[in-house]
């Protein structure tokens, strides 16, 4: 177990006694060497500790006196928290403290908003040591996780084994300090408070429309952060998407919103992409003073700026002091964690520090190397996560597609053969009352569980045949569904890597469309009489 100590000196640098053993620096310190103000040193050892204190307590008053400290601010940092293993080279603090004190932190080594994708160990690799140290100066802490970096791009993984939680477990904390935030009615409220007085963003923010803009909003100040000198997401936007990179589509060509093969998902992207550019020309005239010019020189550096918004952006009700607002926030590093339907995280505001939680949930047995995630969007269909986030997934338990209603099955003979259990908002595979683990059912079976035309116990009791018959009926719409489209499901395989976006995205809606007759056809098999 370890952890940080952060001695934040004066503005001079200051001198240490020859021969101290600092952990975390190779060798002893001897006389005429300094240590930077804000330098980090890493604790291995208990007893490492104990020795940095006792020599730390040799140091004569006047050299005390210029490192900016007296002996009563030696503080201790043998702490009740599970520290995790860590070992910090010396980093310099960007921002300076206000006041002097030895400030104790834990923190461990260890979210392009992308669906699930199960990677091969071999190729993850650790993120750069650089990713971390941002957080670590402005006091993000990590619990037991590491960042790694893959094909699919960063996510969150656990670094040790956790036995079943009977209570949240915080594995991430994030204060609000390194946010962009903006509240989400007026007056507006700012944090923390980048825009300079009298800086003309304020009048691009003050003229959008209170109800429907706060993307608009969110992506001023994300560019106005980008743009402040020694600001965190200066160095944080390294690790942004890039204009080829991001997922959303508002930077999509004409070409591949027809290629969703959606007409009313392809027409709304459309339109949120004509709506970007009239901001932009509105609030970016070709008379616009410089400070604001250039952080958005042309269209579709806005169009960026949405689409992150968009794709990594959390709505929360926080409490500042007294006052209780909802607001829109970017949050570094718990936007790195992607999306599940069956999360593993969640996270909550901790109001008396103004910290984010990121918490593993109750009940959860967490293996060495299992992704973190979240579930960004509760009971949303695939089209609401390909037009914020530009992902889809075949297994969507809240997916849907349109049926005629002529041909109804009895409802709870279905849920009765695949053993679903819960009310309808809360269907679950329930595994206990199962011979043997099902590896048929999965989310697209819940979906087909919700959306197919059924009846119920009220009416009239169904006879096997009907029931047969209106299987096959619904079998048949589906198959209409799949002939509407103009390609098949193997064209579509063949012809992914092209535009996987767009080409995913019906992909999993023709895969839904197949998983339903599919189910149709077990249901006969197994139906109950």
């Amino acid at each position: 177990m370890q952890g940080l100590l952060s001695f934040s000196s004066s503005v001079h640098q200051c001198g240490v006694q020859k021969g101290l053993l600092f952990p975390g620096v190779e060798g002893a310190l001897n006389a005429g060497q300094w240590l930077p103000r804000g330098t980090v040193v890493g604790r291995q050892h208990s007893w490492q500790h104990t020795l940095l204190l006792r020599q730390w307590k040799l140091l004569d008053d006047e050299t005390r006196s210029r490192c900016g400290f007296a002996a009563r601010q030696v503080v201790s940092c043998s702490s009740g928290h599970d520290g995790p293993d860590f070992s910090c080279p010396l980093v310099p603090r960007i921002k300076r403290r206000r006041y002097r004190r030895a400030v104790v932190s834990w923190a461990t080594s260890t979210s392009t908003l992308l669906p699930i994708v199960k990677e091969e160990s071999s190729k993850l690799e650790l993120v750069e040591p650089d990713f971390y140290r941002m957080g670590y100066i402005r006091h993000v802490r990590a619990y037991g996780v590491e960042f790694k970096e893959g094909p699919e791009g960063i996510g969150v993984y656990s670094a040790k084994n956790i036995p079943c939680l009977e209570k949240p477990r915080v594995i991430m904390e994030i204060p609000m300090e390194l946010m962009v935030t903006v509240s989400k009615d007026l007056p507006w409220m700012f944090h923390p408070d980048i825009v300079p007085l009298g800086h003309p963003i304020f009048d691009v923010i003050n003229s959008t429309n209170v109800e429907t803009d706060w993307d608009i909003r969110l992506a001023c100040l994300l560019l106005l952060a980008l743009d402040q000198n020694d600001n965190f997401w200066q160095l944080y936007g390294d690790y942004l998407p890039g204009d080829d990179e991001i997922t959303n589509l508002l930077l999509a060509s004409e070409e591949e919103l027809h290629e969703l093969q959606d007409a009313s998902l392809a027409r709304d992207l459309a339109e949120q992409q004509q709506r970007s550019d009239t901001a932009w020309c509105t609030y970016w005239p070709a008379d616009a003073v410089l400070k604001l010019k250039r952080l958005a020189r042309d269209p579709g550096r806005l169009r960026w700026a949405l689409g992150v918004a968009w794709s990594r952006s959390f709505t929360m009700t926080m409490t500042i002091g007294a006052k209780i607002q909802d607001a829109h926030m970017l949050i570094p590093y718990a936007d790195m964690i992607n999306h599940s339907f069956e999360p593993t995280c969640s996270y909550r505001w901790r109001k008396r520090d103004r910290m984010l939680e990121v918490v593993i949930n109750a009940g959860q047995t967490i293996q060495e190397g299992d992704e973190m995630t979240f579930n960004y969007m509760e009971k949303a269909p695939n089209s609401k996560y390909m037009r914020m986030y530009g992902f889809s997934s075949a297994i969507n338990p809240w997916d849907s597609v349109m049926f005629s209603g002529n041909a109804r099955i009895h409802l709870d003979s279905f849920l009765s053969a695949f053993n679903i259990g819960g009310m309808p908002d809360e269907y679950y595979y329930n595994e206990a009352a199962a011979e043997a683990v099902d590896t048929f059912v999965d989310g697209a079976v819940l979906a087909a569980a919700r959306m197919l035309p059924s009846w119920k116990d009220k009416d009239l009791p169904f006879r096997p045949s009907m029931e047969m018959h209106a299987a096959r009926q619904l079998q048949n719409e589906c198959r209409q569904f799949l002939s509407a489209y103009p390609t098949t499901l193997d064209e579509d395989f063949r012809i992914i890597g092209a535009l996987p976006l767009t080409h995913g995205y019906r992909m999993d809606r023709k895969l839904l469309v197949k998983k339903i007759i599919d189910s149709l056809d077990v249901y006969m098999e197994r139906m109950l009489y």
